[in-house]
């Protein structure tokens, strides 16, 4: 069996990206899948590199039962051969992602992450919440648990 591999992507690495990473493996595990897949996630900046992920939306998702750690890092051009899927938090990071495409199967592999939302589309954006309070983490939670939900539900039944 192959797996889907998927770079979830933002800006600095740090808040939305690493969130859908670990929410999407949490509930890929949940659903007996966790072997179809292979996650990762990547920033579109180099702002943040090296750093773990913001203690803020950390506290957010332990508080829904959400434990991770890891260090931020920044896209590269070979990402898009090790990945079947990159997949933006927002408008803006899929257009830093396309200046990096290099054909057709490239740009096949781009969307942004509320396309998977039932409560949004493609033209809508995560938010980011790194300039306010504590309520956006809260929101960002929601928004990419739901759009988790969606991603592995659309995988799911390409499988069958």
């Amino acid at each position: 069996m192959t797996q889907t591999r998927i770079l979830f992507v933002c800006q600095g690495n740090i808040i939305r990206s690493p969130l859908a990473e670990h929410i999407f493996r949490y509930l890929a595990e949940e659903s007996d899948a966790a072997d179809r897949y292979l996650t990762d996630s990547a920033g579109t900046s180099g702002y943040h590199v090296g750093e773990s992920p913001d203690a803020r939306m950390r506290e957010v998702a332990a508080r829904h039962g959400f434990q991770y750690d890891g260090r931020a890092r920044q896209v590269r051009v070979e990402d898009f051969d090790e990945f079947d899927l990159l997949i933006a938090m927002d408008t803006a990071n899929l257009t830093s992602l396309k200046r990096m495409v290099r054909n057709d199967a490239d740009l096949a592999k781009l969307s942004t992450m509320r396309t998977y939302d039932p409560k949004g589309g493609p033209g809508d954006s995560v938010p980011d919440p790194y300039y306010g309070g504590i309520d956006g983490f809260e929101i960002t939670f929601q928004i990419v648990k739901r759009a988790s939900q969606g991603l592995l539900d659309a995988l799911e039944q390409q499988q069958e």
